[in-house]
C-alpha cells in the first residue's frame, strides 16, 4: 500500500534509508581485551587503548571479524576478501583518540538484501549498500549535575556493525518492518542481541520527500541514534511532515543531522551537513588491510544457522501454515523454538493457534517474552494431547489453558483435580439430551417444522447441563438423531 502524505502544494512521496548501528556479540571490545558487559559501572570496562594513552596499539578482535562476516552472510550480502581499516577523524569528548577507527573505501561487506514482511502477507526486497566495522565511542552524560557534563568510556572501543540499506524504504511501516526483520536475523545469527534499550542496536534515519511521480531524490535529513521501532516510525513521519511544510511555505530543506524528541514529537536541528564534513579519512597505519580467504567465509558459511526466511518458507511448504502465521511464528527465534517444541506431532496449524492467539494473549497481559512464559511449551503440548485423545473437549481446554496461566501446573494433573476429563459414555451424554428434549418441547416442535438451525441452542443446552465435558461430536450426532425421531 502506497504511503503519500498530502500537503498545499499536492500529495508528496517520502524516501527513506537507514544506517542501524549493532553492537557486536563478543567478550571484549574491537581493538582490546576490555570487557563489553552492559551495565558495569562507570569507567571499569576501559583499558589504556579504549583511553587513547599514549603508544597504545591497536589489535584486532577475530571473533568480531567472524560476526561480521556471519551477519554479511545472513544479510545474503558480498563478503570482500581484503577490507581496510580508516580513521575519522574528527573532536568530540566522548573519543579520547580524536578519531574513529572505522571502513570507509573498502568495507569487510558489500550488497545483500532484506527481505520485508508485511501486514498483508505480502514481502518485498530492501537492497543493503554495505556493512562496516567500526568502533563505538563512549557515552557522555549530560544529565548528572547542573554545571558538569560527565564521560562513561565503558562503551569507548566497543566493536559495531553499521549496516546501510539502499533508501528503498516509502513510509514508518516499511521501517517497522525492516528493523524487526533485520533485528531478528542478527538474532539468530548470534551476532547481535538487538536490545534497542541498552543502546546496543540503534539507528540514523535518512528521510527525503518528493512530489509523488517525480523520480529525482530530493535533499535529505539525518535523524541521528534513534534508539527503538517504534521512535523510527515517528520520527519518519514527523520529519517526513517537517520538509513538506519547508517546501509549501517557499523554502529549501537543507542537508543536516537532527535529533528526535520523542517527548515533544519533533525534530531538532543538531548540525548543518550542508557541505560535508572534512573527517580526513585514510587508512590507519597501526593496522594492515584485513585479509581473509574464501575457505574462511565457506566455513562460516556452513555454520549458519536456519534463518527467519528459511524457516518461514518452511512451515509454509511443509506445515501448511498461512504467510502471516508463519511469519509471526519466526520472527523471534525464540517463538520459533517454542511453537516447534508444541507442533511436534500435532495438527501444525492448531498449535499455531494456540501459541499465536491464546500463549500470545497471557505473554502481553503479564508483560513477559515467551522466555518467561507460565505456561512451557511441554504443557501446552500435552493440553493439544489431551484434546486429540477426546480427555477434553475443546472448551474445557481454554479453561485448563487459563489455570496453567495462573499456577504453572501441568494440564494433565489440573484435569484430575478439577474433575475435568470429558464424558464420551454415550448413555450419561443420552440421558443429558433426553432431559434438555423433555424440558424444551417448543423449541422441538421449531427443528421439527424445519428450523434447523436451533439444534446449536440445543448443543449448548447439553454442554451447559454436563458442565461443558461432554464430548461435542457425539452431543450433535445423539442430538440429532433424536430430534428427528
Amino acid at each position: 500500500m502506497s504511503y503519500i502524505l498530502a500537503g498545499e502544494s499536492g500529495d508528496w512521496e517520502v524516501v527513506i534509508g537507514l544506517e542501524v548501528h549493532a553492537q557486536i556479540i563478543s567478550k571484549s571490545k574491537l581493538f582490546s581485551g576490555s570487557a563489553t558487559s552492559f551495565g558495569a559501572e562507570p569507567n571499569t570496562h576501559v583499558s589504556l587503548v579504549d583511553a587513547a594513552m599514549p603508544g597504545m596499539l591497536p589489535v584486532i578482535n577475530e571473533e568480531c571479524i567472524e560476526q561480521s562476516v556471519r551477519t554479511g552472510l545472513g544479510l545474503k550480502a558480498e563478503i570482500n576478501l581484503t577490507s581496510v581499516f580508516d580513521r575519522k577523524n574528527y573532536f568530540y569528548a566522548d573519543l579520547p583518540q580524536g578519531y574513529q577507527i572505522s571502513q570507509l573505501y573498502h568495507p569487510i561487506v558489500g550488497e545483500g538484501t532484506v527481505i520485508l514482511d508485511l501486514d498483508d502477507g505480502s514481502t518485498r526486497e530492501v537492497g543493503i549498500e554495505r556493512l562496516h566495522m567500526e568502533q563505538d565511542a563512549g557515552k557522555s552524560m549530560h544529565d548528572q549535575d547542573p554545571k558538569r557534563s560527565f564521560i562513561d568510556l565503558n562503551r569507548s572501543g566497543t566493536g559495531l556493525m553499521e549496516i546501510v540499506s539502499r533508501p528503498d524504504l516509502r513510509s514508518p511501516e516499511d521501517v517497522g518492518a525492516y528493523l524487526r526483520k533485520l533485528r531478528s536475523i542478527l538474532r539468530y545469527l548470534g551476532t547481535c542481541d538487538g536490545n534497542m534499550d541498552e543502546g546496543s542496536m540503534r539507528c540514523d534515519v535518512n528521510v527525503s520527500v518528493r512530489p509523488v511521480g517525480e523520480a529525482e531524490l530530493r535533499t535529505r535529513a539525518e535523524v541521528k541514534n534513534v534508539n527503538s521501532v517504534r521512535f523510527a516510525m515517528q520520527a519518519v513521519e514527523i520529519e517526513a511532515r517537517r520538509q513538506i511544510d519547508v517546501y509549501d511555505d517557499g523554502g529549501q530543506v537543507v542537508q543536516e543531522t537532527r535529533l528526535f524528541d520523542s517527548v515533544k514529537g519533533e525534530t531538532r536541528s543538531m548540525r548543518s551537513k550542508e557541505f560535508a564534513h572534512d573527517y580526513r579519512y585514510f587508512p590507519d597505519p597501526d593496522l594492515l588491510p584485513l585479509v581473509i580467504s574464501q575457505e574462511y567465509v565457506d566455513a562460516i558459511k556452513a555454520s549458519l544457522p536456519e534463518l527467519p526466511d528459511d524457516r518461514k518458507q518452511r512451515y509454509m511448504s511443509d506445515l501448511g501454515l498461512s504467510a502471516y502465521d508463519a511469519g509471526v511464528l519466526v520472527a523471534e527465534k525464540e517463538t520459533a523454538a517454542y511453537y516447534e517444541e508444541v507442533a511436534g506431532g500435532h495438527d501444525a496449524k492448531l498449535a499455531a493457534n494456540w501459541v499465536i492467539t491464546n500463549l500470545f494473549a497471557v505473554l502481553k497481559d503479564k508483560g513477559v517474552p515467551i522466555s518467561e512464559s507460565p505456561i512451557s511449551a511441554a504443557h501446552l503440548s500435552q493440553l493439544l494431547d489431551l484434546m486429540a485423545d477426546d480427555t477434553i473437549s475443546g472448551r474445557i481446554a481454554k479453561d485448563v489453558f487459563e489455570i496453567m496461566a495462573e499456577t504453572g501446573k501441568a494440564p494433565a494433573a489440573i484435569v484430575e483435580e478439577k474433575g475435568l476429563t470429558q464424558i464420551t459414555d454415550t448413555g450419561a451424554i443420552e440421558a443429558a439430551i433426553d432431559q434438555v428434549i423433555a424440558d424444551n418441547p417448543g423449541q422441538v416442535e421449531q427443528f421439527k417444522s424445519g428450523n434447523e438451525k436451533i439444534t446449536g441452542w440445543f448443543v449448548g443446552q447439553v454442554m451447559q447441563a454436563t458442565g461443558g465435558k461432554a464430548n461435542p461430536g457425539a452431543v450433535n450426532k445423539l442430538l440429532r438423531d433424536k430430534l428427528k425421531s
